[in-house]
């Protein structure tokens, strides 16, 4: 094997192999390590790129999904902007003192995007900061007379960290205790100059707290209890919508051509369908909106000692049938034992009646709260409810005789259908629990009644069609046009009946 330059090309480097025959390969000489560089440099600007407009697209569908949230971080930027005031401009700095920054560093640690969750860090950060200051100027004078700390203290803060109450509502309150406790507990300095470091920090966080409310109520304010009346009504309308559209999707007729057999498992798993999750994974937002909203004061048609621990009541009457929706959306994905379709269709209407049933009854207990109206036809939809559930019952019963007279049929064909009859009669069962769940939540927080909710017009249309005197006719009157009618029948045609 030889290497030659070859003039005819260009004084490109080529490699010949003999061969045994006589005849030459040419093989083409490996690219250089400069454009290898290039090649990769190329490459990684482009993943780069890739990354960072996906991550930009992510960013802008974010803040296009709720413009509130861009919002919120104008508001806290001009939140700092005021409280750099006392920062940068002299008068007030010599006011403050080098205790400025404690304003800047309130206001970075409180601002929150609901108001409840700036009311709750704002009070707990000044009850924490002026209840640790206290005790810790007392441990610090009794110390320097007798030469002995209170270490329990710090323990016992600690400790009431552990207690569910304390953690769930006060937990950022004794953060603060312990960590104010300690700063001026180990402290060097003098009671004196303990006592002036103390005020100036308590002006400066109270001057920080008081810009953050005032931010936060006055412009664009996002309130915690109407996220979480919004976020119970929207997951009610979501658990509607998965429970018919599984049902849908299970029995949706089967497509001629067989690659298509999986279609209507498809559909059985869309996006409508999955709606149970967002109610199974809406547990933790639950619980912290409704912490967070306790502290907010009254607004709207929120009072305010407005009853929001019992939206969280509704939420676990919902993932409780969420659990059951689950189970029966996992029935119907399974893969194992398809019920033929000759025997689904011995229960397809009336199992389409009952989820359609059960979906019109959460849709209108979602419309109650919505609307904060007292839900007057609920009790209605949910008789329809137990009577669509009632004949399904009925018509299960007699599906084993049905079954027998198939002659390609089996009656273990059809256990997939009686699992997914039998869980969507545990659905109805439970969503009756969601039912009383809103009717609890309807008169705790005194919904008004739908008619109070009427405009004027339909009002007066509806009491002008309730008293109309011609579309009302007494007893006697109807009883004795029927007999005029029949009597002049018969004497027309004495064959009428």
């Amino acid at each position: 094997m030889a290497a030659a330059k070859d003039a005819q090309n260009g004084g490109v480097m080529e490699w010949r192999v003999k061969v045994p025959e006589g005849a030459s390969v040419t093989v083409e000489y490996e690219a250089g390590r400069a454009t290898r560089a290039w090649a990769w440099l190329v490459s990684c600007v482009d993943a780069l790129a890739s990354r960072v407009s996906g991550f930009a697209g992510r960013v802008w569908k974010i803040g296009a999904d709720d413009p509130r949230r861009v919002l919120h971080g104008l508001k806290v930027g001009f939140a700092l902007a005021l409280v750099s005031v006392f920062y940068y401009t002299r008068p007030l700095y010599d006011g403050v003192g080098g205790a400025a920054m404690w304003a800047v560093m309130t206001v970075v640690v409180v601002f929150e995007y609901t108001v409840g969750g700036c009311v709750y860090k704002g009070f707990n950060r000044a009850t924490a900061t002026v209840s640790a200051g206290a005790v810790a100027l007392g441990v610090h004078w009794v110390a320097s007379k007798s030469s002995d700390m209170f270490e329990p203290v710090t323990a016992a803060a600690t400790f009431s960290r552990f207690i569910p109450t304390v953690k769930t509502r006060f937990d950022y309150g004794v953060t603060i205790f312990i960590l104010t406790y300690s700063l001026v507990a180990v402290s060097g300095y003098r009671v004196d100059a303990l006592v002036a470091m103390a005020q100036q920090r308590i002006s400066t966080i109270a001057i920080g707290i008081f810009i953050c409310l005032a931010v936060c109520l006055l412009a664009f304010p996002v309130w915690a209890g109407q996220e979480l009346h919004r976020l119970t009504a929207r997951n009610m309308d979501k658990l509607a919508g998965s429970v018919e559209a599984c049902v849908e999707g299970y029995f949706a007729e089967a497509p001629d051509d067989k690659r298509q057999s999986a279609a209507p498992l498809a559909s059985a798993t869309n996006t409508k369908a999955e709606g149970y999750k967002c109610v199974l994974n809406s547990k933790a937002s639950e619980d912290s909106q409704a912490n967070l909203a306790r502290w907010e004061p009254a607004h709207g048609r929120f009072a305010f000692r407005h009853p929001y621990g019992q939206y969280k009541n509704v939420g676990a009457a919902m993932r409780h049938c969420a659990y059951c929706v689950e189970a029966l959306s996992g029935c119907i994905r399974s893969a194992e034992a398809q019920t033929p379709e000759p025997v689904k269709r011995y229960l397809a209407n009336s199992c389409m009646r009952v989820a359609t049933r059960c979906s019109a009854v959460l849709r209108e207990a979602s419309s109650s709260i919505t609307a904060m109206t007292a839900p007057r036809s609920l009790d209605f939809t949910v008789a329809e409810m137990n009577t669509a559930v009632q004949e399904l019952q009925s018509e299960v019963r007699e599906l084993p005789s049905k079954v027998a007279e198939e002659e390609s049929a089996q009656l273990m064909d059809a256990v997939q259908l009686f699992t997914v009859t039998s869980l969507l009669i545990e659905v109805s069962a439970r969503i009756e629990g969601v039912v009383d769940a809103v009717d609890t939540l309807a008169t705790l927080a005194a919904f008004r009644s739908a008619d109070d909710e009427m405009p004027a017009e339909a009002a007066d249309a509806k009491l002008q069609t309730v008293c109309d005197p011609v579309s009302v006719e007494p007893e006697d009157a109807r009883t004795t046009k029927t007999i005029e009618q029949v009597l002049s029948c018969s004497r027309q045609n004495p064959t009428c009946k």
